[in-house]
């Protein structure tokens, strides 16, 4: 297919009204439409609260903010903001208010939408030029980059992390590591005593502890009551640094251990070696994307798979991956997928990525353990 007869330096506005790690997910495609169309410039309209993941990104010239649940006035600004101002919109979900948003924005139109039967489907076909059926069993990066074929353009599948920050006051001095226990829902959480003894473990093999987390109280209280005074030092960041300056801590770092949420998301795109720990949630889907792309899709389900720079571990009961909110069902549920995941797995998971067996990387200089 070619591209859309746009006019020299076209404005372009890519609408992804989603969670911090689906805007990282997102910098593929913004990167695709900037190096498609020569002096081109890129709006993205995002949740207020997610800009930081944008933060630095060369091939993004604005960045406009709206609330979740907008007033009436806010929706009426924003109507107003984007009336006609823009020679093509991308819209990146297929949702109603995403699809009017750039309905309304440009004068030409790109997005995903329902696939056919699907309620919604008809008038969001003829709201774009070029409709695109989002595909239901691919990865979202790939759904994104299929915008991108759809216009014509060559994919540039790398994602682009936060830049410009420094994580001089968080970082070491000796190899480290850094574990995030806490992620946004309760049911994608590994067990308090899997932190503890992977911490143990980490500590064995010659390596300082930095633990990440946001600044939510909840979130801190959480964190506070995992490690006590008989466990290895962990040195907690607190909320105190941006995206920007994550990022920057996690390319320094030796190895990463996450569960599915942003922040594993940006450890495998900073190159860092990362260890996913996945529960309901299919690694097809939505599993960590390496520098560079997948090239080969995550199973929806195993113990531990690899790709490139990134491990994802799962204890692959006969009903995952469920795709549930848990096995209660809503966002505070335990999950038996996670609860029974052994730490020996972790480890194993580990040592492969340290590239180290048992032996400990503490004369290494920090940074310079990345798997191959």
């Amino acid at each position: 297919m070619t591209k859309l007869d746009l006019p020299e330096q076209p404005r372009i506005l890519v609408i992804t009204l989603r969670r911090l790690g689906d805007v990282l997910l997102t910098t593929p495609l913004i990167r695709t439409l900037k190096r498609g169309w020569a002096g081109s410039s890129v709006t993205v309209l995002v949740f207020r609260g997610t800009e930081g993941m944008l933060a630095g990104n060369p091939d993004v010239d604005e960045v406009l903010a709206t609330s979740e649940r907008p007033r009436p006035a806010e929706t009426a600004a924003l109507v107003r903001r984007l009336w006609r101002g823009y020679d093509l919109a991308v819209s990146t979900q297929a949702g109603d208010r995403p699809t009017f948003l750039g309905l309304i924005a440009a004068r030409r139109r790109v997005g995903l939408v329902p696939r056919a039967g699907q309620t919604g489907a008809w008038w969001k076909r003829y709201a774009h030029h070029i409709p695109v059926a989002a595909e239901p069993d691919c990865h979202r990066v790939t759904q994104l980059l299929g915008l991108a074929s759809a216009l014509g353009l060559q994919q540039a599948p790398d994602i682009v992390c936060p830049q410009g920050g420094t994580a001089e006051e968080f970082t070491p001095c000796t190899p480290y590591a850094v574990v995030h226990p806490s992620p946004f829902y309760r049911y994608k959480r590994w067990t308090d005593e899997g932190w503890r003894a992977l911490a143990r473990g980490l500590s064995e093999r010659g390596l300082a502890l930095v633990a990440t987390e946001g600044r939510d109280p909840a979130e801190q209280a959480y964190v506070d009551g995992l490690w006590g005074p008989t466990d290895p030092g962990v040195t907690r960041v607190r909320g105190r640094l941006d995206w920007a300056s994550l990022s920057a801590l996690l390319k320094g770092a030796a190895i990463y251990i996450g569960p599915d949420t942003s922040m594993t998301h940006l450890a495998a795109a900073s190159g860092c070696p990362t260890i996913a720990i996945f529960g309901p949630t299919s690694p097809r889907l939505i599993g960590p994307w390496p520098p560079g792309g997948l090239a080969e899709p995550w199973d929806h389900a195993g113990t531990i798979q690899r790709r490139a720079n990134v491990w994802v571990l799962q204890n692959p009961l006969p009903c995952l991956p469920c795709e549930k909110l848990g096995c209660e069902g809503h966002l505070d549920s335990y999950s038996r997928c996670l609860d029974e995941l052994p730490v020996r797995l972790v480890l194993s998971a580990v040592d492969q990525a340290l590239g180290t067996g048992n032996r400990s990387p503490a004369l290494a200089k920090p940074g310079s353990m990345h798997a191959t």
